[in-house]
């Protein structure tokens, strides 16, 4: 069943993991609850409490707004195009002429030998298009993306580290990740 907002051509769509929402919100509670509960108990008394209760009325709007902005995130893949809302609302549609391969990788978390799965959908300019990260995405979620879209798969064997991956393909990472300096092997 397709709800309002969705892409009426859309052969798949896919979501975020919903566990990443459920551990936000116990990390929140856990965190908030007693900060608000002293600064009330300590408030209530003298009668100034009314601000902290504004406050914690502002915390629960901005709570339900990132609760709206995660459950529409999503990404969908048509026969013609992949369009992506992403966390704050700003949608992309991508038209598939224009995607010129896909590149499935495992990328090891920074500091730790646990690995995460990462899909880099490229343009014919070779700039990236889409990326789906496996810490928000699931690896079936990006193999189906990668079925969906009729182009050539690329599948990087070993697991690269961050760094290795900025030294081969740059233009994959965010301008952000790109903060390691090339250093050279002969000194």
């Amino acid at each position: 069943m397709r709800r309002s907002g969705d892409d009426p051509e859309a052969v798949i769509r896919i979501r975020p993991h919903g566990h990443l929402f459920r551990q936000s919100t116990v990390a929140l509670l856990l965190l908030l609850t007693p900060i608000f509960a002293v600064i009330l108990w300590l408030t209530i008394p003298n009668g100034t409490w009314l601000p902290v209760v504004v406050a914690l009325l502002v915390v629960m709007l901005l709570f339900g707004l990132a609760m709206i902005a995660f459950y529409r995130t999503s990404i969908w893949v048509g026969r013609s195009r992949i369009a992506e809302r992403g966390f704050f609302g700003r949608m992309t549609s991508i038209p598939a002429d224009s995607i010129d391969s896909i590149m499935l990788l495992e990328l090891y978390e920074s500091g730790t030998l646990d690995t995460h799965p990462q899909l880099f959908v490229s343009g014919t300019d070779g700039h990236v298009l889409l990326r789906m990260r496996g810490q928000y995405w699931s690896r079936e979620d990006m193999e189906s993306v990668a079925e969906h879209l009729e182009v050539p798969i690329v599948h990087v064997p070993d697991p690269l580290t961050l760094r290795e991956l900025g030294e081969s393909r740059p233009e994959l990472l965010y301008w952000f990740e790109r903060r390691f300096p090339r250093r050279s092997l002969d000194r």
